[in-house]
């Protein structure tokens, strides 16, 4: 890996994390209607999760279906060019979208990584399971060694 890339050249990353309770896939604007219906719903049970204490996403007021497919459509690049990588949180026996992770370079010396995850108020008891199941998808499927869990 060089110093400034954020996956090795040639690494495929993975696509699919399944657990009883959820699945993640790749977040992209197919997911619009319901990511939007599931983060607007739960605005400050997210803003409360760790990662998010810095108070910048999401936003109070919300933002339009437009605003949130424009910005699904800036992380399905990012995945697609390797520069950040995030999933949307699926529950497992309806694929309604319960949550999001985010992979994404961090500024830290420290880390090589920061990962940060919320789920809707509705289904905050898969919180700790869905951040523990991430931290083991990183540590045997990514290239990191050194995960930010932004607080966990």
């Amino acid at each position: 890996m060089t110093s400034d890339a954020f996956v090795p050249t040639g690494f495929e990353p993975p696509t699919v994390l399944g657990t009883e309770h959820f699945r993640l896939e790749p977040l992209g604007p197919q997911h619009n209607e319901a990511d939007h219906a599931a983060w607007m719903s739960s605005i400050e049970h997210i803003r409360a999760t760790p990662g998010y204490a810095d108070g910048n996403w999401p936003p109070h007021a919300g933002m339009s279906l437009e605003a949130n497919r424009a910005d699904l459509e800036r992380h399905a690049a990012d995945f697609t060019a390797g520069k950040g990588f995030t999933f949307t949180v699926l529950d497992a026996t309806d694929d309604d979208v319960i949550g999001c992770v985010y992979l994404y370079p961090t500024e830290s010396a420290d880390h090589d990584v920061v990962v940060r995850s919320w789920v809707r108020a509705d289904r905050a008891h898969l919180d700790v399971p869905l951040a523990d199941a991430v931290a083991a998808w990183l540590a045997a499927e990514w290239p990191w060694q050194r995960a930010d869990r932004a607080g966990r």
